[in-house]
């Protein structure tokens, strides 16, 4: 749900040679968060956080998809960008496994404990910046709903989870995630225009950025950058993975030029075969 810049630095320094008191200074509270010694750059407000139950109340199609990827997954199951746990939790009570669930925002992983408590079912809860995904035994299938690759805002920050995606994976192990495509006409339609639904907000587009900027009435906001089918399959590519499915929609509806929804599930590239 959230992006953070590099969590390597040494303790004592900061990014571009400044003091933390003045990157404290330069760059707004909204976007700032230190935990355990990193900053945490996010690509929204932890206020939307606040109004996420809402925001998402209408995505439910995609939790039958992931579930039964996770049913026929061997292995860890893992889901980057968790939440409030809306999919880890179904996923977590149909198989009976535990699900680790990475996120950098607090107050979402918060809520996402709230959630497992109340549903009876394991988390493991980490707040990682899913660049850095780092497990103890590879996983059967890694998963990113709700589109939260888009948080991920340049090439380099893609290529680098992807990678470690890779890394992650069992031989036989699956990548699975959800993206929209973009629309120049849903931009033109809804481009500038106040909505009430789900929660009252207004969507402005910087096609320059390839961005998309979500702010709700109370001010919080939320930034998306959008990419194309072959910038994701490179995104494969370079990472050693392939496509293994691509979908238009959670029922396996067929991908055609006017599809407004890439679903994709990808696995490690097959060996070549030897001459």
């Amino acid at each position: 749900m959230t992006e953070c810049a590099d969590s390597h630095w040494p303790s004592n320094s900061s990014p571009l040679g400044y003091s933390w008191p003045q990157i404290s200074a330069l760059v707004p509270s909204s976007i700032l968060e230190v935990v355990r010694g990193s900053l945490f750059i996010v690509s929204w407000d932890e206020a939307f956080g606040d109004r996420y139950e809402e925001w998402s109340s209408h995505m439910t199609a995609d939790v039958n998809f992931y579930v039964e990827l996770a049913l026929e997954a061997d292995g860890p199951l893992v889901e980057l960008a968790v939440g409030n746990g809306r999919v880890a939790v179904p996923v977590a009570k149909a198989t009976g496994q535990r699900v680790i669930g990475l996120d950098t925002s607090a107050r979402m992983l918060v809520q996402a404990r709230a959630r497992a408590v109340e549903a009876g079912v394991e988390l493991d809860l980490r707040q990682v910046d899913m660049r850095d995904l780092v497990l103890d035994e590879p996983a059967g299938l890694i998963y990113c709903p709700f589109r939260a690759l888009l948080h991920l805002r340049t090439w380099a920050d893609r290529r680098r989870t992807f990678e470690r995606v890779a890394a992650s994976l069992r031989q036989d192990g699956r990548f699975a995630w959800n993206a929209f495509a973009f629309d120049h006409r849903v931009a033109a339609r809804f481009g500038g225009n106040h909505q009430d639904e789900p929660v009252p907000h207004t969507v402005e587009y910087s096609v320059g950025d390839n961005r998309i900027d979500i702010t709700l009435d109370g001010g919080a906001k939320s930034s998306l950058w959008w990419a194309t089918k072959n910038e994701w399959i490179g995104l494969l590519d370079v990472a050693g993975l392939e496509v293994d499915a691509l979908y238009s929609g959670f029922s396996g509806e067929p991908f055609a030029d006017d599809s407004q929804e890439y679903v994709f599930i990808g696995r490690h590239r097959a060996p070549a075969a030897q001459p």
